[in-house]
């Protein structure tokens, strides 16, 4: 399949120490493609599937992030930390043992819809301002974090090894492990902290299919990187698929809304679009006031 760099996806593999916005920037110098964005942050902590939109791409990030994450992440426990990850100062100690069957028990509580209280370091915006800037002007006690609400579908211990426990957790978007390794501690009445966190799967993408930095960099400079592009529809993995005939497709070029009352689309939020010679065309939404009409969301000219 023949991929354009300038409507792609990359499922990258971060490493250790970068944050996403370096990785973004080290993309950009290496290909010398200006609209790169990356769709889901991970702290500098962090490692594991990174993606990263590619020209008209940057349009999809949205549909990118909105899908189930899989995280493995090292709990700590008997230690709380300011951000709840082993970045911040450490503010309280406990040296309690706590058994493999005491930590499995608290587990329940926290799957299912839950409310989460995310960490006051984090990139959320209050009064304009993100939270993080405010803690670290020492305003922290200004504010008041609102519980949001998450779903953990799956949370499960994958190894036990005193005082850290490393869980697999496999949850909705949005999600702050962080706060989960906090909120963990807290239940065990020991304290804890996110001593160390991989993503190893977002939507379909995994770190299965991911390609680590330092290879993906070596590849550019032997110009065969192209080989790791991913066509941009996957990130439309659970949206319906809709092949359009010449007339349509032209329609929805300038901007026409469709009659599809024809098609069984009643269940379908929104839909992927495909020229007659199968090239992704738009995103199309329904209109809710007009049953079986269909707009252009996002129209990608190619």
């Amino acid at each position: 399949m023949n991929i354009s760099p300038d409507f792609a996806l990359l499922n990258i593999d971060k490493p250790l120490g970068l944050t996403s916005h370096d990785v973004v920037a080290i993309m950009r110098r290496e290909t010398r493609i200006k609209k790169i964005g990356h769709a889901g942050t991970l702290d500098p902590l962090a490692t594991g599937v990174l993606m990263l939109c590619l020209g008209q791409a940057t349009r999809l990030s949205e549909y990118v992030m909105g899908h189930p994450k899989t995280y493995e992440a090292q709990v700590q426990l008997g230690i709380e930390t300011t951000t709840y990850d082993a970045e911040g100062e450490i503010v309280a100690t406990n040296d309690k043992l706590i058994s493999r069957e005491q930590f499995e028990a608290v587990l329940p509580q926290f799957q299912g819809d839950i409310l989460q209280v995310p960490p006051l370091y984090s990139a959320i915006k209050q009064g304009g301002k993100k939270l993080y800037e405010i803690a670290r002007r020492g305003e922290g006690d200004t504010v008041e974090l609102t519980p949001r609400s998450v779903s953990i579908y799956d949370l499960q211990i994958v190894e036990w090894n005193f005082p850290v426990a490393l869980v697999r957790v496999h949850c909705s978007p949005g999600t702050y492990i962080r706060s989960l390794a906090f909120d963990i501690g807290r239940a065990l009445g020991v304290g804890g902290h996110l001593a160390g966190l991989r993503r190893v799967a977002s939507g379909l993408f995994s770190t299965e299919n991911a390609v680590s930095l330092e290879t993906l960099r070596e590849a550019i400079h032997q110009d065969t990187w192209q080989q790791y592009l991913l066509p941009p529809e996957m990130a439309l993995q659970t949206f319906t698929r809709l092949d359009l005939n010449d007339q349509q497709s032209r329609a929805v070029q300038n901007g026409v809304w469709l009659d599809l009352t024809e098609y069984s689309l009643d269940t379908a939020e929104l839909l992927q679009a495909y020229d007659d010679g199968g090239k992704f065309l738009a995103i199309l939404a329904p209109v809710a006031e007009q049953p079986g009409r269909w707009k252009p969301l996002k129209v990608f000219n190619r």
